[in-house]
């Protein structure tokens, strides 16, 4: 015999792991993003820039 369906605890369900996936998703896209800032910070130093210099 076959069981019933519980629709609500399946979308609840669902619901649940899409939330979990996005939420790793972000977290990956976040280090990847200070990763790169990172890099981009290491690889060009700042530029300072004087105000009364003429150039």
């Amino acid at each position: 015999m076959a069981r019933k369906p519980n629709y609500e605890f399946e979308r609840r369900e669902r619901d649940r792991l899409k939330a979990i996936k996005n939420a790793e998703k972000a977290a990956a896209k976040k280090e990847a993003r200070e990763r790169a800032k990172a890099e981009a910070g290491t690889a060009l130093p700042p530029v300072e820039v004087d105000p009364e210099q003429k150039t």
